[in-house]
């Protein structure tokens, strides 16, 4: 044994001559595990090959916190990142991932870790329980520059500690229901071997290309341009049960194209091996090329019960104007959701009501929507000042103020919606302003708190709601958080709070559509459209299980890598006698029997 370290007692560590604590195993833990839940990929999956697909920006950065890094591009590598364990997509129970088994002790509020000692970072060195107090360490750090993180693992998760180099202890803030504590407590780890924790950590780790737990490393990076990933041979986990037959391709690469209309040429020359097809107008106008007459190319629809994140238009009522509520109230009657989703969305969408949805008890469905409705809109805004009309239609207040409300937007194809609700809003006497911006740097607009209002979609995931960081007055008129609306209101402040201390999942639950009922109250977040379905175009060779997606699956063909918090990526595979086929068909002008397809086996009842 190292002379600088030996044991004493069961409680204590001699470390470089000093006594610190060790954390021991309480006696009685039930050890668990889950290795009898179905497999959901195909044993027909073949490895090998490239995958080629696009994003419309670049990131900037490829750091997963601190300043600029809640991005689209984030998931790419947080989804590449292994945690302590997953849930399963179809089932929804707790799968083992870097832990093996976990323990959950009395209080309801400490979880116990097994590390898999096989596990290991893309550079060879092993994974570790240092890994883990490091990792807590970190995200408690005022080095890394993310608020976020630095409340989440100090009122959240406010311990880890190392019993041994592969058990760890993960404590809660407060006592939990047992999938609620394992969501709360199932961490990332964090490279300790790599990472230098000091002031210069921002700037120094902004382009680094850390080490990985999961299947895939970055290997080429083109700035601007692209981003390319390679499996990692022989990757340590590829055995387990669950990720068997997932992750076949051998390469990802993953171009810049910031035109989507673009890259759909890009994509039918097969350039792009798949094309996401979640937008109506696509799946609708645009998919019926010669390429899908064919048959050379697939389109590929499957119904899912996902948790939806919220989508819909964040009013920010730090701007003095929409600090009057009578205007909030205004805006939500003068636009017109209904007739956007029935017409641009061809119907295929669902009005929301809520900001998130399909969490079962945890969403209150009795809100009613807030109808188009040019009278009412027009008596809020005269209560909100703005009575008079203008030479042009628009309202007006007494100082000759126009009623003008500017959306910032980061997605090209949303214009068409917007379009729509400009034109139905302007009857209501309501001008929209519409800036879109590219979608990197138009979500760092958002981020420091410089839209007056912004329409765009959170992710769907989690177990149940997450309220804190859109909704806490903690949030407000920071930047770099995700409190868009700026509020600060103290009984919204305290519902949150008690929700997320609540250990009774039924009581949760009510706490949760009192914080929606608030919400709406507020009228700061206007509700807008929902799915529940993943769709995509593919060329014919990409392939995938007879069910194509999981349950809780939040993309089809677009998404090679893991999930969270379900692990339900990674299904597709590419066949090359196929593309062979594909190939000679194209070339000769000839057409193949169609593999379109849409599936049910997960819609909602």
């Amino acid at each position: 044994m190292n002379n600088k370290m030996k044991w004493i007692g069961a409680l204590f560590l001699l470390v470089n001559g000093q006594w610190v604590w060790a954390a021991t195993l309480p006696q009685g833990l039930v050890w668990e595990t889950n290795d009898k839940d179905p497999q959901f990929a195909s044993a027909k999956a073949l490895p090998g090959g490239t995958f080629n697909m696009f994003v419309d920006s670049f990131p900037l950065t490829f750091r997963t916190v601190g300043p600029d890094s809640n991005g689209a591009f984030r998931s790419f590598i947080l989804d590449n990142q292994l945690r302590l364990i997953s849930f399963h997509p179809n089932t929804g129970n707790p799968i083992p991932s870097l832990a093996t088994q976990w323990a959950i002790a009395p209080d309801n509020q400490t979880v116990y870790f097994k590390l898999d000692p096989r596990a290991k970072w893309s550079d060879g060195k092993p994974v570790t329980a240092d890994d883990y107090t490091f990792g807590y360490e970190m995200m408690r750090s005022k080095h890394i520059k993310g608020p976020w993180f630095n409340n989440y693992y100090t009122t959240e998760v406010v311990a880890v500690e190392k019993i041994d180099t592969h058990t760890i202890l993960v404590k809660a803030g407060n006592p939990k229901a047992k999938l609620d504590l394992l969501n709360t407590t199932e961490l990332w780890p964090q490279p300790k071997h790599y990472y230098t924790l000091d002031e210069n950590w921002v700037k120094k780790y902004n382009w680094a290309v850390v080490p990985t737990t999961g299947p895939y490393v970055m290997t080429e990076v083109k700035k601007g341009k692209s981003v390319t990933f390679s499996k990692q041979k022989a990757w340590w986990a590829q055995s387990d049960r669950y990720n068997q037959h997932r992750f076949n391709v051998d390469t990802i690469k993953v171009q810049v194209i910031r035109d989507r209309n673009i890259a759909f040429r890009h994509f039918l020359k097969g350039e792009f091996d798949s094309f996401e097809m979640l937008l109506p107008n696509w799946w609708h106008e645009k998919a019926n090329t010669q390429e899908y007459k064919q048959g050379l190319v697939k389109k590929v629809m499957a119904m899912t019960d996902t948790k939806q994140g919220a989508q819909g238009l964040h009013l920010n009522i730090a701007n003095p104007k929409l600090a009057d509520i009578n205007v909030r109230l205004g805006i939500q009657h003068a636009l017109n959701i209904d007739k956007m989703i029935k017409t641009v969305l061809y119907g295929d969408y669902q009005r929301s009501t809520t900001f998130d949805s399909g969490f079962g008890a945890f969403t209150d469905v009795a809100l009613p929507e807030r109808t188009y409705d040019i009278n009412k809109a027009r008596d809020y805004f005269a209560k909100g000042g703005f009575d008079q009309a203008g030479p042009d239609g628009i309202l007006q207040n007494g100082k000759g103020e126009r009623l003008s409300l500017a959306i910032t937007y980061a997605t090209s194809e949303h214009t068409k919606r917007l379009t729509a609700l400009k034109e139905e809003a302007k009857k209501a006497g309501l001008d929209l302003e519409l800036n879109l911006v590219d979608g990197a740097t138009g979500f760092k607009v958002m981020l420091e708190k410089k839209h007056e209002a912004a329409w765009l979609g959170w992710g769907g995931g989690g177990l149940y709601p997450q309220y804190w960081e859109f909704f806490h007055s903690d949030n407000a008129n920071k930047p770099q958080t995700n409190n868009f609306f700026n509020v600060a209101d103290k009984a919204l402040d305290a519902l949150i709070d008690a929700y997320g201390s609540e250990f009774d999942t039924d009581k949760r639950a009510t706490l949760s559509q009192q914080i929606q009922q608030r919400i709406y109250d507020l009228a700061i977040f206007v509700p807008g459209a929902q799915l529940n379905y993943v769709r995509a175009s593919a060329w014919r060779y990409v392939m995938l299980p007879e069910v194509p997606a999981t349950k809780n699956s939040p993309d089809l063909l677009y998404w090679p890598m893991d999930g969270y918090p379900y692990s339900s990526g990674g299904l597709l595979w590419l066949d090359p006698k196929v593309e062979e086929e594909t190939s000679k068909a194209r070339d000769a002008g000839e057409s193949l029997p169609s593999q379109d397809m849409v599936d049910k086996t997960y819609a909602r009842s």
